[in-house]
């Protein structure tokens, strides 16, 4: 499993439509109304890496397995979320079950699409949404605070400690940013995700545009960019239109003619993965084999051990050592024998982190 990520955002900018593409599903029913999508509907979709049908040629692996990423579709969001306006509660509780937040936000003019706010501005949109996550956030917070503060005055040091993170998370969303800007201190990763801010999570922005704009985006996509950038959070440009009349196409070669013609070199779903890995800090390492080549997702930093624990945690458990090849060893030495024969095959131990493209075999005893 890569990682999942909710797609959210005002109701018809959208969702559904860019959810059923991107699963090639239809799952989500795309209509022009609100909360047309009550449910989560959840699909999950292979991330493309061309460097697996290399290891597989190389392997002579009789079959590929990519990594997965899923995307859940989250029924839309109107003010007062936060207070259980629209289908407020059942939004809040959807998206604090995801890692990332996919935000699609509409940058294209249509007469025949209903906006709710009656104009287009995704920056305005984008706040309307962050405004309510972040008020559901200091209501969490602030209930937190109050239990704290007794235990504190107990001398509880733990307490103490959490006392400290949350006021900190309260005066930054007083001051109205979201609590993933909050710079932390060693150590206080964990405790902060043990918060489970809505405003918390990484947040990538999917600028929705007219087919014209999907290779250089628009006016209102680099108002979003710029917006990004001030945030830390990621921006990508897409078109859901073309991404639906892709979805369509079971032809590789027909899809890449189509994607030519517009100007595009790769599939918005692509770009979201991309853009999603990069902002998770997630790599990719193999296995190869004859049975199969392999590609496994991880967080940057990971270390061998813990890397083998995705695969089974007996792994982890009892591993001894890993061997390991670089994808460009890999594949331009013929496989492992080659690698092994001119000395590219390493043997790593415990303290070894896992590098993007590493070609692994771990040995274990349980």
């Amino acid at each position: 499993m890569g990682f999942n990520c909710g797609i959210v955002g005002l109701p018809n900018v959208g969702k559904s439509t860019l959810f059923n593409a991107l699963t090639a599903t239809a799952n989500a029913e795309a209509a022009n109304f609100p909360f047309c999508t009550i449910e989560p509907n959840t699909g999950r979709v292979s991330v493309p890496d061309a460097r697996l049908a290399k290891l597989a040629e190389a392997a002579k692996s009789a079959s590929i397995v990519p990594t997965q990423l899923e995307f859940v579709d989250i029924a839309g969001l109107v003010r007062g979320a936060s207070k259980g306006e629209g289908l407020g509660n059942q939004f809040l509780a959807n998206i604090r079950e995801v890692e990332a937040i996919c935000h699609v936000l509409r940058c294209f003019e249509d007469d025949n699409v209903v906006h709710v706010e009656a104009s287009v501005d995704p920056v305005r949109d984008a706040e309307t949404v962050e405004t309510e996550l972040m008020l559901a956030d200091l209501e969490s917070l602030e209930k937190r605070s109050e239990a704290l503060i007794k235990r504190a005055r107990g001398q509880d040091k733990e307490a103490v400690q959490q006392l400290e993170l949350v006021n900190r998370c309260l005066d930054l969303l007083r001051d109205g940013k979201p609590a993933r800007m909050l710079e932390l201190k060693d150590g206080e990763g964990r405790a902060f995700r043990m918060l489970q801010l809505l405003t918390g999570k990484p947040v990538l922005y999917i600028c929705n545009v007219d087919e014209a704009s999907a290779a250089d985006g628009n006016e209102y996509s680099a108002k979003v960019a710029e917006m990004a950038a001030a945030q830390g959070a990621g921006s990508v440009v897409i078109s859901a239109a073309i991404e639906a009349e892709v979805s369509t196409l079971d032809d590789e070669e027909e899809k890449r003619e189509f994607l030519e013609s517009l100007g595009l070199e790769e599939t918005g779903l692509a770009r979201v993965i991309r853009a999603g890995y990069d902002l998770l800090g997630l790599i990719t390492y193999f296995t190869a084999g004859p049975k199969e080549a392999r590609a496994w997702t991880i967080v940057k930093g990971t270390k061998a051990p813990q890397a083998a624990a995705v695969i089974h945690k007996d792994f982890e458990r009892g591993f001894i050592a890993a061997e390991t090849i670089a994808y460009e060893d890999y594949v331009s030495l013929g496989g492992e024998h080659g690698a092994k024969d001119a000395g590219k095959m390493r043997q790593e131990g415990r303290d070894y982190v896992v590098q993007d493209g590493d070609v692994m075999l771990f040995r274990f005893n349980v």
